[in-house]
């Protein structure tokens, strides 16, 4: 579940430079090498958008006084459940800078500034638990992780618990989890499984009744 607001000066991208920015923002955030199954990917798809604002007034703090528009800064704010926004800034903070400086290689411009210079903030930000409304129903982070695994869960076939190589398939969003001694796990019918999250074991849990401890 994401917002992605973009902030940039007036008149800095044209409007096929503006759709252009929203779909790679969008497909940055949401790549498969992250390791989740396509179908989870394609649930959180479904509920992200993107928004390019150009605020009348822009004041930047510097000294001397210099037009935001040259060259152009971006402000990004990314809106998440507050129990993701730690996990999701690691991945988001990075991936964003290279999607904004993609765009201004698009546009001509030297795509390098926007990571030797201040010229892209970039603002995770946690709504709280409760926050989140969807379906006409109030949705907490254990409702949304639910929404987007379960085209996952719910593919035909039973999936794997593990890949060719011994690595964990995690039961709930697919996502390969390598074994290690701090690897999250749940025993379940005989089967060790790992999982990428806690979220992604309670969930588990939950669903099959295991009480955790």
């Amino acid at each position: 579940m994401l917002l992605i607001e973009v902030h940039v000066a007036r008149g800095t991208l044209t409007e096929q430079e503006r759709q252009s920015l929203g779909r790679r923002l969008v497909d940055a955030m949401m790549t498969e090498e992250e390791g989740h199954a396509v179908e989870v990917i394609d649930a959180q798809r479904a509920v992200t958008q993107v928004l390019v604002h150009e605020p009348a007034a822009w004041v930047l703090g510097q000294r001397p006084a210099a037009d935001p528009a040259d060259p152009p800064r971006y402000l990004v704010r990314i809106t998440v459940p507050a129990s993701w926004r730690k996990e999701v800034s690691t991945h988001a903070v990075p991936a964003v800078t290279d999607a904004l400086a993609e765009t201004e290689r698009a546009a001509g411009r030297d795509p390098e500034r926007v990571r030797e210079a201040p010229h892209a903030v970039i603002l995770v930000d946690g709504v709280a638990e409760g926050s989140v409304g969807l379906f006409g129903r109030v949705m907490g982070s254990m409702d949304l992780a639910d929404m987007v695994t379960r085209p996952y869960r719910e593919t035909a076939g039973p999936h794997p618990a593990s890949t060719a190589d011994g690595r964990w398939i995690d039961p709930v969003c697919g996502m390969t989890v390598e074994r290690s001694p701090g690897a999250i796990t749940l025993e379940h019918g005989g089967v060790l499984y790992g999982f990428c999250h806690g979220m992604c074991r309670r969930s588990f849990a939950d669903e099959h009744g295991i009480a955790l401890s």
